[in-house]
């Protein structure tokens, strides 16, 4: 059977700068490529800047990331599209597509074949990606990861700009069963909507000698961890206001962001600094060494697509107390994955971590139980959606 090309279109895509960035696109890709049904080539725009001075901080970041780069055997192209701060979020789309086009051309000039756009979240992402696929005649399949339908969409414009993108689609995924249900509830046919979750990794992600990561870490007490993006709604400050419930217990947050300074001020203020360390970002391909080592991971968001952390811990052994929001509630589905909070309060995370604790799963079974989230399943449904759209594009162009 002829290899599908495609043409995987997002802004959330790593980089050998940013590394982190995206990862869980750049994660879904490589299984899908893996299958060798499937070849891609990445359009990952980025914010243009004009200097890589340290100085300029993050947005000097952006200047450093390189035109083209091979990242993990994918060939990753990184135009730049301008951004305006604050108040471009209407125009966005229109930025995005403008100078991603020409970029676009010149590939294809160059020799650059594909059968189908992959394009990832819909906001600007898929609603230029839609735009590209009108103009270079290519089927669109886009894929909905979060606030791309559960926030955006609560804005006028880009509600109406993502409306569009979904009837332009050949086909849409969304990561979880929830955020589905949300694009139908925006308008799309339930027949052009696939529910394709995020697996995991379980040879990247897996248990790890536990006495010795814990040596390393210095840790001699219960511990929890956090992971992830140090921003409002994936509420950090909720996990350490817990800890003065959970005097018995320590907390390790992973990961970087601009709540970080406000965090560490709060941990301070009450009296629970002593057990609260930053270790700030660290290699995704390291962080079994950390999930490992602790108890249980705590993740007290407001939303999530699919929360990829979640698997990633229970892959290590290491169970979970989480949010009761709908995408959660699909994971954390069984008492061997660990635990949802009742409320969205710190008396509640911490009642969620006393049960736990009270009657921890095995570590085995919480591992087994994140081996049934296997890339693979989530691989042949790409397949089988990117073969069906493609074949009808065929079909009508002969």
């Amino acid at each position: 059977m002829t290899k599908l090309r495609l043409l995987t279109f997002s802004t959330l895509y790593p980089d050998s700068v940013r590394p982190n960035h995206g990862v869980f696109v750049e994660n879904r890709l490589r299984h899908l490529v893996a299958s060798g049904d499937v070849a891609s080539t990445v359009l990952a725009p980025v914010p243009w800047f004009p200097s890589a001075d340290p100085r300029f901080g993050d947005y000097a970041r952006f200047a450093a990331v390189p035109r083209f780069e091979r990242w993990h055997g994918l060939d990753v192209h990184h135009p730049r599209y301008p951004v305006i701060p604050r108040v471009g979020m209407n125009v966005a789309p229109h930025l995005l597509y403008a100078f991603a086009r020409p970029a676009l051309a010149r590939l294809i000039r160059g020799g650059l074949q594909f059968d189908a756009i992959d394009a990832h979240y819909l906001y600007p992402d898929g609603v230029a990606a839609a735009w590209l696929g009108r103009a270079f005649g290519k089927p669109v399949v886009l894929t909905a990861r979060g606030s791309d339908v559960t926030e955006l969409p609560e804005h006028k414009v880009p509600r109406r700009l993502i409306e569009g993108a979904m009837a332009a689609a050949a086909h849409l995924i969304g990561v979880s069963e929830a955020l589905c249900a949300r694009m139908v509830a925006l308008g799309a046919p339930r027949d052009k909507v696939t529910a394709l979750r995020n697996g995991v990794d379980t040879q990247i992600f897996h248990p790890v000698d536990r006495a010795a990561a814990r040596a390393a870490l210095g840790l001699t007490r219960p511990t929890l961890i956090s992971v992830g993006h140090l921003i409002p709604r994936k509420r950090n400050h909720l996990t350490i206001a817990a800890m003065a419930y959970l005097p018995e217990w320590d907390l390790l947050i992973v990961g970087d962001g601009p709540e970080r300074p406000a965090l560490e001020s709060q941990a301070a203020a009450l009296g629970v600094a002593h057990r609260v360390r930053f270790l700030g970002a660290q290699p995704h391909d390291r962080l079994a060494e950390f999930y490992g080592a602790a108890d249980a991971m705590v993740l007290a968001s407001t939303r999530e697509g699919w929360a990829n952390v979640l698997l990633e811990s229970m892959a290590c052994g290491t169970p979970v107390v989480a949010s009761n929001i709908p995408m959660n509630a699909e994971v954390v589905s069984a008492p061997a994955a660990g635990r949802l909070m009742r409320e969205d309060t710190p008396e509640a995370l911490a009642t969620a971590v006393h049960a736990l604790s009270a009657i921890p799963p095995a570590r085995g079974a919480t591992r087994a139980f994140a081996e049934r989230f296997s890339w693979d399943a989530t691989t042949a449904g790409q397949i089988a959606i990117f073969r069906g759209v493609v074949g009808r594009k065929q079909a009508v162009a002969f």
